[in-house]
């Protein structure tokens, strides 16, 4: 039996996520819950089989022992081309959090539209995660990904204003009791990213 393109995809990225034991960090549940979800957001807009692939596939090389070479050679170029726009470089020499995460935006800003839609949908499905589960880091994970989405307008406009809309709903989430931040320390925190 032939699969598809995306449904190959589909189960690669299941295999190579559950071998490592990997689980969505605040449920628990299995990983690949995450790249579906991004899958279904790219589906939600203008998309190919290409970009499903990709989105399924789009955390395999950072965080299974998936190379890129294997992308290609199991899905061809124009879908490891794809993960590999969205794959985070190793930065040895940056010095801190915000200087390795100012070079993946940089990375991702450099992407094509196609792969800066898959990171709006990355962006939508982890942002929502991280402020329901973990209010503190995401204080610092909003300002982040404000500034990254700030670079990723060629992607899909509709995903855009998601991912804008859930950023902003998650900061006037946090400067509401019980957390209370004020707006003076998100714009102090995005100073550090040139913001």
């Amino acid at each position: 039996m032939m699969f598809s393109l995306e449904e190959q995809a589909r189960r690669y990225a299941t295999t190579a996520h559950a071998e490592m034991g990997q689980r969505r960090k605040y449920t628990g549940e299995p990983y690949i819950v995450h790249p579906a979800a991004v899958v279904e957001l790219v589906r939600s807009v203008a998309h190919d089989e290409t970009m499903l692939a990709a989105a399924w596939l789009h955390d395999t090389v950072e965080d299974t022992p998936t190379t890129l070479q294997d992308i290609e050679s199991h899905f061809g170029e124009p879908v490891a081309r794809l993960v590999a726009m969205l794959t985070d470089s190793a930065q040895p020499d940056a010095r801190n959090r915000a200087a390795r995460k100012l070079a993946h935006f940089r990375h991702t800003a450099n992407a094509s539209p196609e792969a800066q839609t898959i990171k709006l949908a990355d962006i939508i499905d982890n942002t929502h995660s991280i402020v329901r589960f973990d209010p503190h880091f995401a204080r610092v994970y909003l300002v982040e990904k404000r500034v990254q989405i700030g670079l990723l307008k060629q992607g899909d406009a509709r995903l855009w204003q998601q991912a804008s809309t859930v950023i902003a709903g998650g900061i006037d989430q946090l400067a509401q009791p019980p957390y209370s931040v004020p707006e003076s320390w998100f714009v102090k925190q995005a100073a550090k990213y040139g913001g």
